[in-house]
């Protein structure tokens, strides 16, 4: 009789994340998420202008700073006060919330919309618990984009660069010339870790970085070959400026944008702040993912999950937000703002600009690509890895005592 009874509560809940209809105006929608810069701003205002048309009052509740964001719609949730809808990074931050029976799972409007069949399996792996879908994959960031202003490097006679090597060449130029800041930074600590990230990849190889964040081997992590990963990370920041610590990432964007910074390191999201100070690609900026040794694509991505509701009406707002969010203009539209390109694999990528154009081609091959450390690892062996490259960055640490240091980390229970 339980079972009975609880197969048919499923099947209702199931029923309804498709059936609803949505044309009520009660439907509104309460929204946690980070995007606060110009670029990100632009893009949210994509998916609310589109719940607008739809006949839903979209709700913004913006908080500055990912984890922020993430600590307050979880702790509302948990409290049972949660917003209609909630931003996390693809991966394994909804894992408690699952766990804890506290999320509305989106398999009918996933096998409704074929998801399976237009979506990277890294994603629709990354979103499915228990084999249901409990989350929506909104897009495909690039997290290691190398991105320059194409009028400095031509100040210093330097070629764009394709390796690390290339790179280093070019920072060596323009720190000898003195006018910019070679390597614009933000010296926080998620984005010390991104760098590295980007460097192993990129310096390290593709294998090294599903071993070292995937298969938590520690024996690699004392190497020679990752040896040299934190070296050559190391060596970066003699090309930063003494005004990094603390600098928001948007900020060392804009440093490149101003001409007053040669390069950056950072996701595609960065595009995004290049869109809206009106930037053109391949003529006033460049975009490339550096790699010695093949490296690879570390994709990573953001997406919306659904607290459970007994309201009929927020089910109708999260049931439209669903939908629309992976709707191919909708897509597109998002992603030319966002800088990020769409999840789906069936848009018509022509309107894309140059650089999406280039990920979309990075993602096309699967042996380019690479699941960001969200996907790869839960959030406290990556908090762990994040703290042991910040001090590796900010202290005199030698890459030996580094070294051994993310060896102890990958042997930790986490």
């Amino acid at each position: 009789m339980m079972k009975r009874a609880l197969f048919a509560s499923v099947a209702v809940i199931a029923t309804a994340w498709v059936s609803v209809p949505v044309s009520a105006e009660e439907m509104k929608a309460e929204v946690i998420h980070w995007w606060t810069s110009g670029g990100e701003a632009a893009a949210v205002k994509v998916f609310a202008d589109q719940f607008t048309k739809a006949g839903g009052t979209w709700i913004d509740s913006a908080v500055a700073g990912a984890a922020n964001a993430r600590n307050a719609a979880i702790s509302r949730t948990v409290a049972g006060n949660p917003p209609t809808a909630m931003q996390l990074n693809t991966g394994k931050q909804f894992d408690e919330l699952v766990e804890g029976d506290l999320l509305a799972d989106v398999d009918a409007v996933a096998a409704e919309g074929n998801w399976n069949g237009v979506m990277p399996a890294a994603f629709v792996a990354a979103a499915t618990r228990n084999g249901k879908m409990f989350a929506v994959p909104i897009n495909i960031h690039g997290q290691n984009w190398l991105w320059y202003n194409k009028s400095v490097l031509v100040s210093v006679g330097a070629a764009e660069p394709k390796t690390w090597d290339d790179a280093f060449a070019v920072l060596d130029k323009l720190k000898a010339d003195g006018k910019v800041i070679p390597l614009a930074f933000s010296g926080q600590k998620v984005w010390e870790r991104n760098l590295f990230s980007a460097v192993l990849i990129g310096v390290g190889g593709g294998p090294m970085w599903v071993g070292i964040m995937g298969k938590r081997d520690a024996a690699l992590a004392q190497s020679a070959e990752f040896k040299a990963v934190a070296l050559a990370y190391k060596k970066l920041k003699a090309y930063v400026d003494a005004g990094a610590p603390g600098r928001n990432w948007n900020d060392a964007t804009n440093l490149v944008i101003q001409g007053k910074a040669g390069m950056q390191i950072m996701g595609d999201w960065a595009k995004g702040e290049f869109v809206a100070a009106g930037k053109v690609p391949e003529k006033d900026y460049g975009c490339t993912v550096l790699s010695n040794h093949g490296g690879g694509y570390m994709m990573g991505g953001d997406v919306f999950v659904f607290p459970k509701t007994k309201d009929a009406s927020t089910t109708k707002a999260q049931v439209t937000l669903a939908r629309l969010m992976l709707k191919p203009e909708t897509q597109i539209q998002f992603s030319l703002k966002k800088g990020s390109i769409p999840v789906r694999s069936d848009v018509d990528a022509s309107q894309l600009d140059a650089c999406a154009q280039k990920g979309m081609q990075y993602v096309s091959n699967t042996a380019q690509q690479l699941p960001s450390a969200d996907m790869l690892a839960p959030p406290a062996l990556i908090g762990a890895l994040e703290d042991a490259i910040s001090q590796y960055w900010n202290t005199n640490m030698g890459a030996d005592e580094f070294s051994a240091k993310v060896a102890g980390v990958l042997k930790a229970q986490y």
